[in-house]
C-alpha cells in the first residue's frame, strides 16, 4: 500500500513503470542521460529526485504538483503538445531563436558540403582501371586511393574535433574549405602514383569535419522533435555524394580523363566555400547554468541544487517558442522537476566555474554584475561560460557581425589534448559502442562495393562496363539512399512520438532501435544478392537494384545509430561523432581495403558478400539487448561516473 503523495512523494518518483515497449525501465533508473519527458496532455510519471535533506523540514510539494508547475514553466511548440528539448535561452544569440529560415540555410548550406565531401571517398570508383593504366600499377592497388582517404577521415576527425569544441565550429569548417581545395588541385597535378596516395590521405584531414561535426551543429540548432528528420537530410547529402559523385566523375572520366574530376571537384569546393562563409555561422551555446560560490548563494539557492532542470532551449518548429510560454520563468527552487534530469549528468561533466569559493570580493562582484546584465538585457540565465554569457549580454547582431570567422576561444578551461582523449574513452558507453558498430557497417559496405566496381562491372569476363556505364549503376544506390533518408526521418519521428505517447510522455533513446529491424533485412539481402547475382552473371540490372537495395537500409542504419547516439549522450555529441566516424574510417574502411579487392579477385564476388552479410547480422543482432538493456546500460555509466573519468583525463 502506498503512502499519500503528500506523505511520502519518494514513493511516487519511484512508482515507475518496469517495461517501456520492451525496454527494461526499473525503480533505480529514473534519471539517466537521454531520458526526457517529450510531450504535455499526459500525466507523466515524476522523474526527478527528492533528496530529504534539502528543503530542511520545509514542506514538499506533491509529485502532481511539481509536474504541474513544471509543465506550466517549460516553452513548448506553438500548439502546446511538445516540450521543447532542450528549453532555450530568451536571447537572440542562442542559435535555437535564430529565424527558421538561417537555421535551416545553415544546415542546407552544411548539407551540400557534405555532399561533395562525402563524394570525394569513392570519387575514383568508376576509374581505378584509367589510374592503373596511368601509373602501371595494379587495378588492386588502385584501391588504396579510397582506404589511404579513410585513413586521412579517421586521424582529422580526431584532430578537428577538439579543435571545433575549444575554437568553435565555423573557423573548423573555413579552414577546411580551404585545405580541400587545394588538396584537389594537389591530386589532379599528382606526377606519380606516390603523390597521388599522400595527396589523398591529407585530403581525407582535410574532408574529416564533414562527417565529425554536423550531427553536432544539427544539434545545437534543432529540437529534439526536429532532430531525425534534420539528420536525416544531412546523411542524405553525406550519403547521396558517396553515390551521386561517383555518377557525375565517371561521366567526366569518360570524357576527359581521371584528372579532371579533382578538377572539378575543385571548382565546387570553392563555391562551397563562399557558401559556408555566409550561412554556416557558430552555432555553440553552452547551456549549463553557472552557479556562484556557496558564500555568495542564500539559502534557497542550495535548497535548488538537488532539483536541476534539463537542458535549456527555444521555439516552436520552427525556433519561437510559443508566446504564452516565452516569458515563464524558472521553476521555484524548492521544487522538484517532473522532467528526467539530463542536467545532472551535464553538471558533473562541465563542473568548471570561472569563480571559485577562494575567488576575491572583486572577482564576485564582477560575476554576480555579468550576471545581472545579462538578466536585465534578455531574461536568459547566466551560463558558467564566458562566451556565452558574453553573446547573451549584447544586443542583436548585424548580418556583417555574423560573417566573423572566428569569435574568441569558446572554452577558455579546456585542454586540447584532454579534448581530444575523449573520443576514445567513449568506447567504454554500451550505446555509443554499439552506435560505432552499426554506424562502421552501414557506411563501410557501401564503401567496399565502390572499391570492387571495376573488379565486378569492368571485367572483361562480366559485364565488360565503360566507366561511364560503371557509373550509371550508382543511380540505384542513391534513389536507394533518397528513399531511404526519407523514411528513416519522419518514421523514426512519427514512431518516437508513439511509443512516447504510451510512455506517459516520456521519450527513450531506445524507441529509435526499433528501425533497426528494416535495416538487418534489406543490407543483409541486399549484400548476399549483390554477390550473388554477381558471380551467377544475372543480368547487370539484377545487382544494381540490390545495390539499391543496400544503400537503402544502410541510409536507415547510419541514421538510426546518429541519433540513438546523440540522444543518449547529448552532451558527449561531438566526441561521440569522433568515435563513431574513427572507427568507421579505420577499422572499417581501411582495413578491408586493404585485402576486399584481392579477396573478390580471389574467391569471387558470391563468398565474400555472403560473409559480408553474415557478419552485418550478427553486428544487427546485438540490437535486441540494447533495446532491453540499453537505459540500465546508460545508468550503469552514469552511476560508475564515466563522465567524470572522461572530462578529467589529461
Amino acid at each position: 500500500m502506498h503512502q499519500s503523495d503528500t506523505e511520502n512523494p519518494r514513493e511516487d518518483i519511484h512508482r515507475v513503470l518496469r517495461w517501456s515497449f520492451g525496454v527494461l525501465n526499473p525503480k533505480d533508473t529514473v534519471h539517466v542521460p537521454g531520458s526526457v519527458l517529450l510531450l504535455v496532455g499526459h500525466n507523466p510519471q515524476p522523474t526527478s529526485s527528492t533528496p530529504s535533506d534539502v528543503n530542511d523540514g520545509a514542506p514538499t510539494p506533491s509529485a502532481e504538483e511539481a509536474c504541474e508547475e513544471s509543465n506550466r514553466n517549460k516553452k513548448t511548440t506553438a500548439d502546446g503538445n511538445i516540450i521543447l528539448d532542450p528549453q532555450p535561452d530568451n536571447s537572440p544569440h542562442d542559435p535555437l531563436n535564430w529565424p527558421k529560415w538561417r537555421r535551416d540555410a545553415a544546415l542546407i548550406a552544411l548539407g551540400f558540403y557534405c555532399m561533395v565531401g562525402g563524394g570525394i571517398t569513392p570519387l575514383l570508383a568508376a576509374g581505378f582501371t584509367d589510374v592503373a593504366d596511368d601509373y602501371n600499377v595494379k587495378v588492386s592497388r588502385v584501391a588504396l586511393t579510397t582506404g589511404l582517404i579513410m585513413l586521412g577521415l579517421g586521424i582529422g576527425c580526431a584532430l578537428v574535433s577538439p579543435t571545433a569544441i575549444i575554437y568553435g565550429k565555423r573557423p573548423v569548417y573555413l579552414a577546411s574549405a580551404m585545405l580541400f581545395l587545394a588538396t584537389s588541385i594537389w591530386c589532379a597535378l599528382s606526377p606519380n602514383f606516390t603523390s597521388l596516395l599522400i595527396a589523398r590521405v591529407v585530403q581525407g584531414i582535410a574532408v574529416s569535419p564533414v562527417e565529425a561535426l554536423p550531427s553536432a551543429t544539427i544539434t545545437e540548432l534543432f529540437f529534439l522533435h526536429e532532430r531525425a528528420f534534420r539528420i536525416g537530410i544531412y546523411a542524405l547529402m553525406l550519403l547521396g555524394g558517396k553515390n551521386l559523385v561517383p555518377l557525375v566523375s565517371a561521366t567526366i572520366i569518360h570524357r576527359w580523363g581521371w584528372r579532371w574530376a579533382f578538377w572539378v571537384v575543385a571548382i565546387v569546393v570553392g563555391a562551397c566555400g563562399l557558401v559556408l562563409f555566409v550561412f554556416a555561422s557558430e552555432t555553440f551555446w553552452d547551456r549549463t547554468p553557472g552557479k556562484l560560490p556557496d558564500s555568495t548563494r542564500n539559502k534557497n539557492d542550495r535548497q535548488g541544487e538537488g532539483y536541476l532542470q534539463t537542458d535549456e532551449k527555444t521555439s516552436d518548429m520552427g525556433g519561437q517558442a510559443s508566446q504564452a510560454n516565452s516569458n515563464q520563468g524558472p521553476l521555484p527552487s524548492n521544487r522538484p522537476s517532473c522532467e528526467m534530469v539530463n542536467l545532472v549528468e551535464t553538471l558533473e561533466e562541465q563542473n568548471t566555474s570561472s569563480i571559485t569559493p577562494a575567488s576575491s570580493s572583486s572577482e564576485i562582484r564582477g560575476h554576480q554584475d555579468l550576471e545581472k546584465k545579462i538578466a536585465d538585457h534578455h531574461g536568459s540565465p547566466p551560463r558558467q561560460n564566458p562566451y556565452t554569457n558574453r553573446m547573451a549580454a549584447h544586443p542583436r547582431a548585424t548580418f556583417l557581425g555574423h560573417l566573423k570567422p572566428w569569435h574568441g576561444r569558446l572554452r577558455v578551461e579546456e585542454r586540447w589534448f584532454r579534448v581530444a582523449a575523449r573520443p576514445f574513452f567513449l568506447y567504454a558507453y554500451p550505446a555509443i559502442l554499439w552506435s560505432a558498430v552499426v554506424y562502421s557497417c552501414c557506411i563501410g559496405w557501401l564503401i567496399v562495393i565502390s572499391e570492387s566496381m571495376a573488379v565486378i562491372y569492368r571485367n572483361p569476363n562480366t559485364y565488360h562496363f565503360s566507366a561511364f556505364s560503371t557509373g550509371l549503376v550508382y543511380i540505384s544506390p542513391f534513389i536507394g539512399g533518397v528513399l531511404g533518408t526519407a523514411i528513416a526521418g519522419k518514421m523514426s519521428d512519427v514512431v518516437v512520438r508513439a511509443m512516447a505517447r504510451r510512455n506517459d510522455g516520456v521519450y527513450e533513446p531506445e524507441f529509435r532501435l526499433v528501425m533497426i529491424i528494416p535495416v538487418a533485412i534489406t543490407t543483409v539481402v541486399g549484400l548476399m544478392g549483390f554477390g550473388w547475382s554477381a558471380e551467377e552473371r544475372d543480368a547487370w540490372i539484377v545487382p544494381t537494384v540490390f545495390f539499391g537495395i543496400i544503400s537503402f537500409g544502410c541510409s536507415l542504419g547510419s541514421t538510426t545509430a546518429i541519433t540513438f547516439c546523440v540522444d543518449s549522450y547529448r552532451q558527449f555529441a561531438g566526441e561521440a561523432l569522433v568515435t563513431l566516424n574513427f572507427s568507421k574510417n579505420i577499422f572499417h574502411g581501411l582495413v578491408f581495403s586493404l585485402f576486399v579487392t584481392g579477396w573478390i579477385e580471389t574467391d569471387g564476388p558470391k563468398i565474400v558478400y555472403i560473409w559480408i552479410g553474415v557478419i552485418q547480422l550478427a553486428a544487427m543482432l546485438f540490437t535486441v539487448p540494447l533495446f532491453v538493456f540499453g537505459k540500465r546500460a546508460r545508468h550503469w555509466t552514469s552511476k560508475q561516473g564515466f563522465h567524470q573519468r572522461i572530462t578529467s583525463t589529461g
